[in-house]
């Protein structure tokens, strides 16, 4: 039988509720109506302009030698516009409902994923099926993503596909069941697809003849270790510049100290506070 999407719109009262149990049962939900318009474009153009610059900075030589295919890490890096996706309301509403109000976020990523015919997407980790959180801890769980559509995901763009029901389990499921039972996360741009990162996914195939942007965004426990230490590699000024919650997804009160001065402070100084689960 042919599974078909709920799609969700963030402007409906109780979305949340029914995304909550979307992702409890199918292992994700989309929620459509999350980045407003402006917020899209600027977004799109600053997610072009970092990439530049990491090729500066990094080098096409070690970028191709990672296998990556047009993914952008440490976009803060380069552009605290980023910042804004971590303050809007949907998605703290799902972070807060599944892994805490203390969760920190474990990357910030965007994807530029070309038409097929210009790169060749075969061999790349994104074009496989695959688990952002590759870790059986008997259902609790300790990480959920929030992938932005920054453009319309289509079929002929490459719009993720996802195996319903592959979340929570010990064993990955059968390639070939995979693939006959993945579905395209078909939505608008603006949307939100939420899924507990231990869901079985992969990028389509682009067969259109532009690039396809979004942004994925994994939220953990506090006691899971960044991909990337955000508060190293941003710089304390920088993180203070944000509000109190984007502190905390990025990290702020769950350093590790580095002395014995740091670690006999008074409990409002501490680099790793009270009650963070």
């Amino acid at each position: 039988m042919t599974r078909v999407l709920t799609r969700l719109s963030a402007r409906h009262p109780g979305w949340e509720g029914e995304a909550l149990e979307g992702l409890r049962t199918d292992g994700f939900a989309i929620v459509e109506d999350v980045i407003p318009g402006p917020l899209i474009e600027r977004i799109r153009g600053a997610m072009y302009a970092v990439r530049e610059r990491i090729l500066a900075d990094v080098g096409p030589e070690r970028l191709r030698r990672a296998g990556e295919l047009g993914v952008l890490r440490l976009m803060l890096a380069y552009d605290e516009s980023f910042c804004d996706l971590l303050e809007l309301e949907q998605v703290l509403s799902v972070v807060d409902a599944t892994v805490s109000p203390t969760a920190i976020m474990h990357l910030q990523n965007g994807l530029i994923l070309p038409p097929a015919a210009r790169s060749g997407n075969a061999g790349h980790f994104q074009t496989t099926f695959h688990r952002d959180f590759p870790r059986h801890l008997e259902g609790y769980v300790a990480s959920v993503n929030t992938f932005l559509a920054i453009d319309e995901f289509t079929e002929l763009n490459g719009a993720t596909l996802l195996v319903p029901g592959s979340h929570q389990r010990a064993d990955p499921p059968d390639l070939d069941e995979m693939a006959a039972s993945a579905i395209p996360a078909l939505c608008p741009a603006g949307s939100m697809i939420a899924f507990d990162s231990t869901l079985w996914h992969a990028a389509g195939e682009n067969r259109s003849d532009r690039d396809r942007l979004a942004i994925n965004q994994q939220f953990t426990r506090s006691f899971v270790k960044q991909q990337i230490d955000y508060v190293r590699a941003l710089g304390d000024a920088a993180v203070l510049r944000q509000r109190p919650r984007t502190q905390q997804l990025l990290g702020w009160y769950t350093r590790v100290v580095t002395s014995l001065d740091e670690y006999y402070r008074p409990a409002d100084e501490r680099l790793y506070r009270g009650g963070q689960g």
